[in-house]
């Protein structure tokens, strides 16, 4: 099989527990480079928190947003906000449970509150640098919600229409955030138009993720990794499972498809 195309997740993927990645990532980055091979980080992040990664890797086309969002080397593939209506119930049950939400736009994090420690945990584990405190001139702006301080009992709160589904967050010490997942606008349907644009088949595309939401992405391509790390209801959509981000994860699922040395 020729590959043309690779998505990658970032946290638990990319980046291990210390926010730092393993040189053999990069490396094998590097080589799929050197052989044409297209490489797209793709991630629940906004894309204003990950350009300085992207820089490091020497990738320059990217989706955030859980799929609202795509670049494809300057060109703006995507661009999917909620719906304002939308956002504005979500914060008024928000508000009603006690939980805070972040809600991001292209260039800022809006938070429904700073004070928080929950809040100030999640921004410390994501190093999120442009944060604001959310105001409604920006409801119709955004482009992806977390929801924190939220038990998995409450998860359907959120589910206020078919095409909404709530995304545990895969990392240590946020369990209790989940992303608002549009079944319409995410990573897959990302991937999907991606693969339309460029004229290259699923058959021709690999991912690697560990959050449940990859699951769409790991879907829409030939060969997807979950990550020994992630989380255990991923793995039954992926064709194959790769050992953990802490253990070059990317690079062993990558040389079992011929693709690293």
């Amino acid at each position: 099989m020729t590959y043309k195309i690779l998505f990658l997740d970032i946290d638990g993927t990319i980046l291990k527990p210390d926010h730092t990645y393993d040189d053999s990532t990069k490396e094998a980055i590097t080589q799929l480079q050197s052989q044409g091979i297209e490489v797209f980080i793709c991630t629940g992040r906004p894309l204003h928190e990950v350009m300085e990664l992207a820089e490091e890797l020497h990738v320059d086309s990217y989706i955030g947003y859980n799929g609202a969002y795509a670049v494809y080397q300057n060109e703006t593939i995507i661009d999917a906000p909620m719906d304002a209506k939308s956002v504005e119930q979500f914060l008024q049950v928000a508000k009603e449970n006690n939980h805070e939400m972040v809600l991001y736009t292209n260039g800022k994090n809006y938070f429904t509150s700073l004070d928080q420690p929950f809040v100030q945990t999640f921004i410390d584990t994501f190093q999120l640098q442009h944060n604001e405190l959310y105001t409604n001139e920006t409801a119709d702006k955004t482009l992806g919600v977390t929801v924190m301080n939220i038990n998995h009992s409450e998860e359907n709160l959120y589910e206020i229409a078919p095409n909404l589904r709530m995304s545990q967050v895969n990392i240590a010490g946020i369990e209790n955030s989940y992303d608002i997942i549009r079944t319409n606008v995410n990573k897959g349907e990302a991937v999907d138009r991606i693969l339309e644009r460029l004229n290259i088949t699923k058959e021709q595309a690999i991912a690697f993720g560990d959050g449940m939401n990859d699951k769409e992405m790991l879907l829409s391509v030939g060969e997807g990794f979950a990550m020994e790390n992630g989380d255990p209801e991923l793995f039954q959509y992926a064709k194959h499972t790769t050992s953990a981000v802490t253990n070059s994860g990317i690079f062993n699922g990558l040389k079992t498809l011929g693709l690293v040395k």
